[in-house]
């Protein structure tokens, strides 16, 4: 039977026929679909683990304990579980282990472009890359299979476009596998340097292997048609290019990404007159080409950055430009808003009144720092806003911590918040730590953390008690407000400001969007009050407008939170 599916759907699907029975990941755009379609499957153990390093090292324990295992991440994940993979690298596994990282070409939902392929040569574990639905379920299929033959981790290269395009794809049975038994095997798995220094020449002699069966490997396919054009690819690049080019190019498209053959590559290229890389970001295929040789021309043409696309290709390598209509008038962009009713708008609305410094975060709160909020300074990395922060008042002394704070999400709290909370308290400055408590991990698309109470499968499951949790990590003056409150709110941030200690506040509503919310009624504007000061448009909720030089709420859009109604001085909002 064929089913359309998504790119992750399908990866999932190959993850359930394959026999794997432990999944462990932490959600990221572009690849959290594949967990939650995994987590449908119960002859499969899947959970949401605090963040990336840890999902590894779960998938990396479950796979020595003879389990088929995997973890999912997108590429900035990738980073934080690098410590473990590349000691897996040197490990290697006792039953397989995949991995499936999404990078994310164009930064539709990340703070940067990086090419995950980079970890893969570096970490020296095998890396595969699909290019529609189909392959994502049977390249999962053959992760498996290939991490058990050669002892190795393996990580399957995924993208927004293959993650979240559909395609059709063949379903099969599963196959169930028993276990691996457990044998203790101190000299594989206890990575002390004596063993790990003994370890180094097999993971080079498996990469040379691994390499050799990449020049006949099925992954790895040739398709002739024209030869004055050879393309060389992967992943969604070759569907562009295939679009493109069509039956006026050959192409080899490598399925095996890392440690990439030599030898199919140099005959591929022997027979065609010109041969072109196109690989989106970096020039790993490329350098590759060059270092063996083979004569290629890639990032002269296409860029190293963004996606690339099939009126690229066409224009790139044909000169063919399509017809397009333009349209002379200026179009007003329409940016990403905090959804009507966000908890964090009464929040940052007080940052930005109290004209702080705001080290911010990764979530959906980061949209604070848009206009005409503005409230947010900093955003690095999952985490960084508090560490950020502590550095930030260290240099610059007692009067910074007076006017400076971090804002961090729950989930991210708990994927890598707490350490430098710790750090604040052990190192001493007196910064101020404002927690946004939204219930759920609301920018991934409300996925479970270990704060909300349920697992992954919705099932009843410890809650993390923020209070008590910063008190245990040294902070003594802990604080709760309601963010809808905005009065409160500033009274409270200016109090803990005011401190000579650390302290945190925790800014808890539940996100607005969450189907067990209930709203109150829309808000209204009575018309004789309004003198359209506009007061109203400076919290940047979408449910407002101006109509008339008169202000007016959107029934349909308006959750009745009462910000604007707070921030009206004539009365003008009521009920």
């Amino acid at each position: 039977m064929k089913k359309l599916m998504l790119g992750n759907e399908a990866f999932a699907r190959g993850l359930y026929e394959a026999g794997c029975k432990v999944v462990s990941s932490y959600p990221g755009t572009p690849s959290t679909e594949i967990t939650e379609a995994v987590a449908k499957y119960d002859e499969v153990y899947a959970e949401w683990a605090p963040n990336e390093k840890v999902a590894m090292e779960v998938a990396l324990g479950a796979s020595i304990g003879g389990a088929r295992s995997f973890c999912g991440m997108k590429h900035v994940g990738l980073n934080v579980a690098a410590d473990p993979l590349y000691t897996a690298g040197y490990t290697g596994v006792t039953a397989g282990m995949v991995i499936a990282v999404a990078d994310d070409p164009g930064m539709h939902s990340s703070q940067n472009e990086q090419d995950s392929r980079h970890h893969a040569i570096a970490s020296k574990t095998m890396m595969i890359e699909p290019s529609d639905s189909g392959e994502c379920k049977e390249f999962a299929k053959a992760a498996f299979e290939l991490s058990e033959k050669f002892d190795v981790p393996v990580i399957v290269r995924l993208s927004t476009r293959v993650s979240h395009s559909q395609s059709a794809v063949e379903l099969c049975e599963r196959e169930e596998r028993e276990n691996i038994p457990y044998e203790k095997n101190i000299q594989k798995y206890v990575m002390m340097p004596g063993n790990a220094i003994r370890r180094h020449p097999v993971v080079e002699a498996r990469m040379k292997a691994i390499a050799d069966y990449a020049e006949t490997s099925p992954l790895n396919k040739v398709e002739m048609n024209d030869t004055k054009i050879g393309v060389i690819t992967s992943g969604i690049s070759y569907q562009y290019a295939k679009e493109a080019l069509g039956d006026k190019a050959s192409y080899l498209k490598l399925g095996i990404v890392n440690p990439m053959p030599i030898q199919i590559i140099k005959d591929f290229a022997a027979k065609c007159e010109k041969v072109y890389v196109i690989e989106e970001l970096d020039d790993v295929i490329e350098t590759h080409c060059k270092k063996n040789g083979v004569n290629v021309i890639g990032k002269e043409l296409f860029s190293l950055m963004g996606e690339i696309s099939q009126t690229i290709v066409a224009e790139k390598i044909l000169g063919e430009k399509p017809e397009y209509i333009t349209f002379e008038d200026n179009v007003p962009v329409r940016p990403p808003v905090m959804c009507p009713g966000c908890p964090h708008r009464g929040l940052f609305y007080c940052l930005h009144k109290l004209g702080v410094m705001v080290s911010g975060d990764i979530g959906c709160y980061t949209l604070g720092a848009t206009a005409p909020l503005c409230a947010m300074d900093s955003t690095i990395c999952m985490g960084a806003s508090i560490s950020g922060l502590h550095g930030f008042n260290k240099a610059r002394g007692a009067d910074a911590e007076k006017k400076s704070v971090a804002v961090i999400g729950d989930s991210t709290f708990m994927h890598s918040g707490m350490t430098g909370l710790v750090n604040v308290a052990y190192n001493s400055t007196n910064s101020t730590v404002i927690i946004l408590d939204n219930s759920i991990t609301g920018m991934t698309g409300h996925q479970q953390n270990p704060t909300t109470g349920k697992n992954l499968k919705g099932d009843p499951a410890y809650a993390v008690d923020l209070e008590m949790l910063c008190h245990s990590l040294g902070i003594k003056s802990v604080r709760v407000v309601d963010p809808y409150h905005m009065a409160e709110t500033e009274a409270v941030i200016k109090e803990e400001l005011a401190k000579e200690e650390p302290s945190v506040i925790i800014s808890r509503r539940p996100c607005a969007l969450l189907k067990y919310v209930k709203h109150n009624p829309p808000l209204k504007v009575n018309k004789d009050k309004c003198v359209g000061c506009k007061q109203c448009l400076k919290i940047g909720c979408p449910a407002i407008s101006i109509h008339d030089g008169k202000c007016v709420i959107d029934h349909t859009q308006c959750v009745g939170c009462g910000i604007c109604k707070e921030m009206c001085k004539l009365g003008a909002i009521c009920d």
